[in-house]
């Protein structure tokens, strides 16, 4: 099976972009994953070609139109693919939602422009909106492009180890632990002395617990989920102890 993502946007020439080079270049020309661009302003029905009109109630910008973003939507088969749309009010991005992503077919992907699209698009078809955090960007398809690369690395074949993935950041819940390599010294500092030990016990050891340590200085939020994950008994506990 073929990734395959299916972009909507004002820009297609900004694609495949960064994810034409590195690894995503090579998975890409190799056939493992497929991107197709499409151009929302060539479903507008007028001469102008226009996508956007003034926001109701009045404000500042303009907001995409529902009847012109829809008719891009439909022209597109999804194929059992998610439809997501790149937007700062939607839920936040996980590693665990791009594990589910890159196992599956691939995604449909809006990107919006100017102030939003029209919230009506969201009522009148299945739309799954996403966030990658809150910030603000000047559209979707920077926003699009980090979503295509967190999933396509994670495609079979892509890396070059499967295992090579399996302790980053966010892959366990944790942030990962810090990285060293050659030289041994460098301005003063050291490779901390278990790293270099060939002690593989303690090296995990040693990770492990350096992990813990800056989530739990760095992520507070990460580290509270992680903790309550990890004290919570299973379900199966939980109901013996109240027919006990």
């Amino acid at each position: 099976m073929t990734f395959a993502a299916t972009i909507l946007t004002l820009y297609p020439e900004m694609f495949p972009g960064p994810l034409g080079h590195s690894l995503a270049g090579r998975a890409l020309r190799e056939g493992l994953w497929r991107f197709e661009a499409v151009q929302i302003r060539d479903f507008a029905a007028d001469r102008h070609r226009s996508v956007d009109d003034t926001p109701a109630g009045g404000g500042a910008g303009m907001v995409m139109r529902a009847d012109v973003v829809a008719s891009a939507l439909d022209s597109v088969a999804a194929a059992g693919r998610p439809v997501l749309a790149m937007t700062p009010r939607g839920a936040p991005l996980t590693q665990a939602r791009v594990r589910d992503l890159a196992a599956g077919p691939g995604a449909v992907i809006l990107c919006g422009r100017f102030e939003g699209i029209d919230e009506r698009l969201f009522e009148a078809r299945a739309i799954e909106p996403v966030s990658i955090g809150d910030y603000v960007l000047s559209g979707g398809e920077m926003a699009a492009l980090t979503l295509l690369d967190a999933c396509i690395r994670l495609i079979p074949g892509v890396m070059g180890a499967a295992s090579s993935g399996m302790d980053e950041s966010f892959e366990t819940g944790l942030l990962e632990y810090p990285q060293y390599t050659r030289p041994v010294e460098w301005e003063g500092r050291t490779i901390p002395e278990v790293l270099r030990s060939g002690d593989h016990a303690r090296i995990a050891a040693w990770r492990k617990q350096m992990a813990e340590t800056d989530t739990r200085l760095r992520r507070p939020d990460l580290w509270e989920r992680h903790e309550g994950a990890r004290v919570k008994p299973p379900s199966g506990a939980r109901q013996r102890s109240k027919d006990e």
